[in-house]
């Protein structure tokens, strides 16, 4: 049997997968701030850091703050806007912080009619001062 060059009949070639990095942000490990296939954009995990340390911010206040511009500053990096975000996944030391995401939560996604999804799950793992950290997905067209 030989290898195909191309997909099979009918069938489209897979889209090509793209790593996304934006600066000011970077992970530990070899990984990109997102991976985006075709209109697919997933994020690993983002945090609260400045991204001038590059260290989480001291308060829960201000890490919700740079998580969520760090969110903004990924998906633009992708080629989309905030408005194409489906779903967050919220990970809180203590989940009695989420007015302190509420607020900047709001002001990025003020249209009750078009928010992304949200979920928080209670992380007392978080370590290295981390307060909490999200990952998303977005589907740009």
């Amino acid at each position: 049997m030989s290898s195909h060059a191309h997909p099979p009949l009918g069938r489209t070639a897979p889209a090509a997968r793209a790593s996304i990095y934006v600066e000011g942000f970077s992970h530990k490990n070899p990984i990109p701030a997102a991976c985006r296939v075709g209109p697919l954009l997933e994020s690993g995990s983002i945090q609260g850091n400045d991204p001038a340390t590059g260290k989480p911010a001291a308060t829960v206040e201000a890490q919700c703050r740079f998580m969520l511009d760090n969110v903004r500053r990924i998906v633009e990096a992708a080629g989309g806007s905030t408005a194409d975000i489906a779903k967050l996944t919220v990970w809180m030391k203590d989940r009695s912080q989420r007015p302190a995401l509420n607020v900047p939560w709001l002001e990025m996604f003020p249209d009750p009619t078009s928010r992304p999804a949200r979920h928080a799950i209670v992380a007392p793992e978080l370590d290295m001062g981390k307060l909490i950290e999200c990952s998303f997905t977005a589907w740009i067209a």
